[in-house]
């Protein structure tokens, strides 16, 4: 239990540090952090989350991590379930969180439009890019994401620079992706905003599941190859007589 309520809470800080960084701060007048600060808000949720509670849970906050580290052969199928759940839970409670919070200001909040930085594609990306687009860019860059994690976390590797590799990752592929979709390259953190928002969050929502699982199991796949596969050795040559 210890495990799950760790993921639980880190990834409530991931999505509330995230996306609220996204609705409270992107386009405040005058002093909007912008992409900019919104990738760096979401890298550094990582950062926080991994030095934190990475002891207990191993730190993944999302089910493409955990998928991913599970094919890489880095962690157990049977405890997958669990952690994702745990995820999805965290993520939840944290854009209801946002809400709450941005409800009560004057005028309310209205979902409609600012979406709780749902991710989307067409007419809810931010730079209107197709459902294609979206689609190979969540996959490519959730496999680069993984790709960092498997090798920053491999035998041999300076585990006290993991948190911080993974973290500047996060907020580079974030820099690359925000303008095509918001950026998920997490189910959970699509989840969450996407019940809360419904319509066409929802009907969405498949491809920011199904398009980081993927880049996910094919990062964890190469991983474990290029990390923690046996190194053939060459045969000796035979002596000459």
């Amino acid at each position: 239990m210890r495990k799950y309520l760790a993921e639980l809470l880190g990834t409530f800080v991931l999505v509330f540090g995230g996306c609220g960084s996204a609705v409270f701060a992107a386009g405040f007048p005058s002093v909007g952090i912008g992409f900019l600060g919104v990738s760096l808000a979401f890298g550094l949720t990582v950062v926080v989350g991994a030095y934190a509670l990475g002891p207990i849970s191993g730190g993944h906050f999302n089910p493409a991590v955990t998928v991913g580290l599970a094919t890489a052969r880095r962690f157990a199928w049977d405890q997958v379930p669990a952690y994702v759940a745990s995820q999805i839970t965290g993520a939840v409670l944290a854009s209801g969180a946002l809400l709450t919070i941005l409800s009560s200001r004057d005028g309310g909040y209205d979902l409609a439009s600012g979406r709780l930085a749902a991710n989307g594609y067409g007419a809810f990306s931010p730079g209107h890019y197709s459902m294609m687009s979206g689609f190979v860019a969540e996959s490519l860059l959730t496999f680069l994401f993984l790709i960092v994690i498997v090798g920053v976390t491999a035998k041999g590797a300076t585990p006290a620079m993991a948190g911080l590799t993974i973290g500047l990752c996060l907020t580079l592929v974030h820099l690359i992706g925000i303008p095509i979709t918001n950026l998920s390259v997490n189910p959970a953190r699509s989840i969450g905003p996407a019940l809360f928002v419904g319509g066409e969050a929802l009907s969405q929502l498949w491809l920011f599941i199904v398009a980081p699982l993927l880049g996910s199991v094919v990062a964890g796949a190469l991983g474990a190859f290029l990390f923690d596969g046996e190194r053939i050795r060459s045969a000796p040559e035979p002596r000459r007589a």
